[in-house]
């Protein structure tokens, strides 16, 4: 009974995983739709997590002793990966103002095929294009990709439409064309998410060879991502009210943002990640989708429209079929290597399929 209490600890982390980051995007959306200036929300909630992640550095140099130095390279290569997180994290922001939650948990499933296609490149993934695990991936990265411009381009009327429909009359085609062109934008700015995330992957992997100690990095991520939210809040923000925080959706937003869907995410994602292995967390991606069409319709009143459906089902089905490859490719390297040899090997293999960093 113990035995199986433990085992299902990892799905129950897993759920409130993709709950937490399907609910971020929501609390987002409300806090921009509010009037929330998005650039001083990201450097608030930078902040916020920096501080609570200050103590890390402290605790580790003091309690291990094997903890290597950290060198001025190093240093320099978690600030080019704070850059590069900062990209994706202010595509995301950005992407999610000019779209929906819905979109944005769709987009999340293009990180696999856009971390497999980076690995490829950069050689940390070998292809054997006569395997059926390489075939598999390949095909689920092509049909991944498709379906984000599915979702993307192709909008489609209302599943649930609404009562009464608003009439397309001259005066408000306007207004229409330019929802439909903001949607468009947000979700190629999604795309550049999952983008950025991906290359985010391949960074951890090459610093983690250097500098295995995951806090010391997550605090100088931050850290960094502070002054980089700082830099561009400084130059895009005039309005001087638009720093000031009250208590309403935006502090509620900063917090959730910071907390929940940051620290908290985060660890608990890395936790299920070595109690049960990336594949298994991949399984949880799609379910933000449900997560994200929930909670829209209930805070935001969103409606699920038909061409969001039918591009996620698309994702989906890639996302399923490069995760098969995966585990196929994982399965002939225990048989030809060794199990001992193989989780050797494991702590050094990308998290290809983790949650955003």
């Amino acid at each position: 009974m113990e035995g199986r209490a433990r085992g299902s600890l990892p799905f129950v982390g897993m759920m409130m995983v993709v709950l937490a980051q399907a609910g971020n995007m929501v609390v987002m959306k409300m806090a921009m739709s509010d009037g929330i200036n998005k650039y001083t929300m990201v450097f608030y909630s930078n902040a916020l997590s920096s501080l609570v992640l200050l103590p890390c550095p402290f605790i580790f140099s003091r309690r291990s002793g094997s903890c290597p130095p950290l060198t001025s390279s190093v240093l320099g290569k978690i600030f080019l990966l704070a850059l590069v997180g900062f990209a994706a994290q202010m595509s995301g922001y950005v992407g999610i103002d000019y779209s929906s939650p819905v979109l944005g948990t769709a987009m999340m499933n293009l990180i696999p095929a856009f971390t497999f296609i980076l690995a490829i490149i950069s050689r940390m993934e070998k292809v054997n294009w006569k395997s059926s695990s390489s075939q598999a991936k390949l095909v689920g990265t092509i049909a991944s990709i498709l379906g984000a411009f599915v979702v993307t381009l192709y909008k489609g009327p209302p599943i649930l439409p609404s009562p009464s429909p608003p009439s397309v009359q001259p005066r408000h085609l306007l207004f229409l064309l330019s929802r439909q062109s903001n949607w468009i934008l947000g979700g190629f700015l999604l795309m550049a998410e999952a983008f950025f995330i991906s290359l985010l992957y391949i960074g951890q992997a090459f610093i983690l060879k250097d500098y295995p100690v995951v806090l010391n990095i997550m605090f100088y991520y931050m850290f960094f991502s502070t002054i980089l939210s700082l830099l561009l809040s400084v130059i895009t923000v005039r309005e001087p009210e638009s720093w000031i925080l009250n208590v309403d959706v935006g502090l509620i937003a900063i917090l959730y943002s910071a907390l929940v869907a940051g620290v908290f995410r985060i660890t608990m994602c890395t936790w299920c990640l070595k109690r049960a292995g990336p594949v298994y967390v991949s399984m949880f991606k799609p379910l933000g989708i449900v997560f994200a069409v929930g909670l829209g319709f209930i805070f935001l009143g969103e409606m699920l429209h038909l061409g969001s459906l039918i591009g996620a089902l698309v994702i989906v089905m890639g996302f399923y079929v490069v995760v098969w490859g995966k585990s196929k490719q994982e399965e002939k390297t225990i048989e030809g290597s060794g199990v001992g040899e193989c989780l050797a090997s494991s702590s050094h293999k990308i998290p290809l399929l983790q949650s955003n960093a």
